[in-house]
This record gives structure tokens, C-alpha cells and sequence, in this order.
């Protein structure tokens, strides 16, 4: 959530990012906020002075009474009930500017970097540098979900009949491998990269998806699972919620956390698309990191972050590139993102496994997030960011589909054999 005070005294900055953004009616956005913030500013000024007539009326009162003068003392009891009837009016106007104003800037994106390329969808991405060379094969490589189906340990079919259409149930050596690649990725971030696996909920409330700014905007993405409650749609949510209605002192900063858990997401606006195979799901498994930082460190954090997922897929051999996100690419609540693509060669495409997302102060301010800076009094908000470290499913068909044979088995990356038993192939049952 954007500051009021600093839209206040940036109009011209907030309408560029909001346009830059591709955001409907800038300039009428910007009018609205200040003419809320000018209703909330004068009506607290009104109350304020309310506030302070009354108490020096009530003051009054006493020493009215104490001269034992008491048509002055009815007189200020008539005038401190008319300023009770003031006040309560006041307060309650207070409460609904309040709401308004807080309900208009919780729909409102945050603002991009000054690096941040400007453009409307993901063709005005950059590509910012390109590891490993695709592997070349002697046949045709096949796309994860053939490869898969035909080992006989990626059944589509039986999970609609349990489920509905994007869910998989993977059996064997495949299921093994989703967990032994989440394994290998929480080891790696935890003892080489300074991360604290965390074990969190995987259902939260309201205010924790309004933190992270999955809600309200994107409610329509999200399963809901009863009254106030959510299936998380990533593990971004519990864990940079950990710091939520939180003054840390900047001593214990950074503070950073990852866990591999299920997700969950309705994929309301993926209609048609990635319809075959595990690109797009409804549950998945990933691994998630999550710093939360000093503004000044911020961005130092955000290519810490990206270095440490990129080395996910160094590790496994896995062909690459890093993307930064144009504005109009970029989701709501980050101020710069970079994207890490792999290869894949049955699609003969990059595509996403990882998205490493600053978000500055923009979801503190939702959770009311702050740090004590060691050389002042007054505290500050927070940093947020968080990445995929990496998509774990999305790494196994990856794994898949650049280590395939012809004759359909898959070589097992040599950092991922002391978690498959010693296996090195993946074959079809016999």
C-alpha cells in the first residue's frame, strides 16, 4: 500500500507510475486520494479542536464550580455536550474517510523502480544474461507430460477423475523426484545461503492474504477453504506475514526465511492456457524465500535473492536466463522483479521457474511492518521481498525434459542422486 503523504507531495511521480503501469485513469485516481485525504485531514483538525475546547471547557467547570459560580459552570456543561455531539460526529466521519481512503489505495499497484523498464505486457521484458547452452539431442526431445505418461508415472487421467482438469497424481521414481528436489533446494538455501527453513500454516486469514496484497484485488484467484480463511497461494504469504504488527530491531535484520510447501490458485484468468501437462496447476509445490530488510539493503537483497535461485539450477545442470520485468509485466505488489527462465527443450522455449520480486515498503505498510533504526528513535516500515526458490514442479519438468534419452528414460542430475537412494535413471516400471 502506497503512502498517502508521499502522494500527496509527488502527484506527478504517482501519475507516471500509475500510467507507466498501464493503470486505468491515472489522473482521476490521483484526484480522488487527495480529495479524501483533504476531507480525513480537515475533519481531524476539526476534532482535534473539538477535543481541545472540551477539555479546556471541562477544565473550566471545576473551577467554576469551585467559585460557586454556577450559571457559568451550566453554561460550560451546555457547551462541552455540544462538543461531545461534535466529536462523536467527527470520529465517526474519521472511521468512514478512513475506510475509504484505505480501501481506494488497497486497489492501487505499487510504484516501479526508476530502472524498471517501461512497456505493456512481457515483450517489452530485458533479458538481462543467458546461462548454459541448451543441450542438443540426435531425436526429436519430447515435452515433460509425454515423457512422463509414457514411464507410466504421470497419470493426468486418474487425477480429474479425483480432482478435475489441472491436477496430477505421479507415482514411483517421479514422485520420489518432486521430493527430492525440494529437499535438495531447502538443503541448499539453508545451510549455504543464510535462509531458516520455516514449517508454516498452509491456511491463513484475511488479513494475512490483505498483507501480502492477494486480497482484495485478486480474490477471484484464491480458494477459499471457510469463513475468513484461505488456502495460501504461495508461501510468500505466511512467511513475509511473520514480521506482521512487528518492530524489529535493525540489529536482527535481515531476516531471512524459506519453506517448501503446497500451493494453492484457482487460475481464474489462465483459461486455455498450458492446458496439457504441469505448467500451470491448481496445487503445486514450490520452495519460497522471503527477506525482510532495511530499505537502504533492499536492493542489494533483491540480486542476493535472484544469485540464490539462480544457483538451483546450476547446480542441476539446467540452461537458463534472467528477465527483468517491464511495468507492465510485473505483479501488483513488486517495485522491481526479475524473472528466471528455464529451458525447456520439448517446448523450445524459456520458460518461468523463478520470479524474485522487491516489493519495498508497499506490503509493510498493509501489515504495519517496522524496524527500530539503531540512530533514531522513530521507527520505520520495512522492506519486503520474496522468490521462488525455485517452482519445484516446474524444476522437475525441467529436469525432465533436458535430460531425456531417446529410448524414454531420464538421467538423474548428479545433485539430486544422494536424494533419489543412488538412482541415476529413471526408467518404466518392468
Amino acid at each position: 500500500m502506497l503512502d498517502v503523504k508521499w502522494i500527496r507531495e509527488n502527484p506527478e511521480a504517482f501519475v507516471k507510475g500509475l500510467t507507466d503501469r498501464g493503470f486505468e485513469s491515472p489522473q482521476g485516481t490521483l484526484n480522488h486520494i487527495l480529495k479524501l485525504d483533504e476531507e480525513r485531514r480537515e475533519t481531524i483538525q476539526t476534532l482535534e479542536e473539538a477535543q481541545a475546547s472540551a477539555n479546556t471547557a471541562s477544565k473550566a467547570i471545576g473551577k467554576a464550580k469551585q467559585a460557586k459560580d454556577e450559571a457559568e459552570a451550566a453554561s460550560l456543561l451546555e457547551k462541552v455536550a455540544g462538543l461531545k455531539d461534535i466529536i462523536q460526529d467527527r470520529e465517526s466521519a474519521k472511521r468512514l474517510l478512513d475506510g475509504s481512503l484505505r480501501e481506494l489505495l488497497a486497489g492501487i499497484p505499487n510504484m516501479p523502480a526508476d530502472d524498471v523498464p517501461v512497456g505493456e505486457d512481457e515483450r517489452e521484458n530485458v533479458e538481462l544474461r543467458k546461462v548454459g547452452e541448451p543441450p542438443a539431442f540426435d531425436f526429436t526431445p519430447k515435452q515433460h507430460f509425454e515423457i512422463g505418461e509414457e514411464l507410466g508415472l504421470m497419470d493426468f487421467e486418474t487425477a480429474a477423475k479425483l480432482s478435475g482438469a489441472r491436477f496430477v497424481v505421479l507415482k514411483g521414481p517421479l514422485a520420489r523426484l518432486e521430493r527430492a528436489l525440494a529437499q535438495f533446494m531447502l538443503d541448499l538455501h539453508t545451510s549455504e545461503h543464510g535462509y531458516t527453513e520455516v514449517n508454516p500454516p498452509l491456511l491463513v486469514r484475511d488479513d494475512a492474504m490483505f498483507g501480502t496484497a492477494q486480497l482484495p484485488k485478486f480474490r477471484e484467484d484464491q480458494f477459499a477453504a471457510g469463513d475468513d480463511y484461505w488456502l495460501i497461494p504461495t508461501a510468500e504469504v505466511p512467511l513475509t506475514n511473520l514480521a506482521r504488527d512487528d518492530i524489529a530491531d535493525e540489529a536482527k535484520l535481515p531476516m531471512r526465511v524459506t519453506a517448501g510447501t503446497y500451493c494453492f490458485r484457482a487460475e481464474a484468468g489462465a483459461a486455455g492456457k498450458d492446458t496439457r501437462g504441469m505448467i500451470r496447476q491448481h496445487q503445486f509445490y514450490k520452495v519460497e524465500m522471503v527477506s525482510v530488510t532495511t530499505p537502504e539493503a533492499s536492493a542489494e537483497e533483491h540480486e542476493r535473492m535472484t544469485a540464490c535461485a539462480e544457483t538451483v539450477l546450476k547446480r542441476l545442470g539446467l540452461p537458463y536466463r534472467v528477465v527483468v520485468l517491464s511495468t507492465g509485466d510485473m505483479g501488483f505488489g513488486a517495485r522491481k522483479t526479475y524473472d528466471i527462465e528455464v529451458w525447456l527443450p520439448g517446448q523450445g522455449m524459456y520458460r518461468e521457474i523463478s520470479s524474485c520480486s522487491n516489493c519495498g515498503d508497499f506490503q509493510a505498510r498493509r501489515m504495519n511492518a517496522r524496524y527500530r533504526p539503531k540512530d533514531r528513535k522513530a521507527t520505520e516500515f520495512v522492506h519486503t521481498l520474496n522468490g521462488s526458490g525455485v517452482a519445484v514442479g516446474r524444476a522437475l519438468i525441467a529436469v525432465l525434459e533436458n535430460y531425456q534419452e531417446e529410448d524414454g528414460s531420464v538421467r538423474v542430475p548428479a545433485a539430486l542422486q544422494p536424494y533419489m537412494g543412488g538412482l541415476t535413471r529413471i526408467e518404466a516400471p518392468k
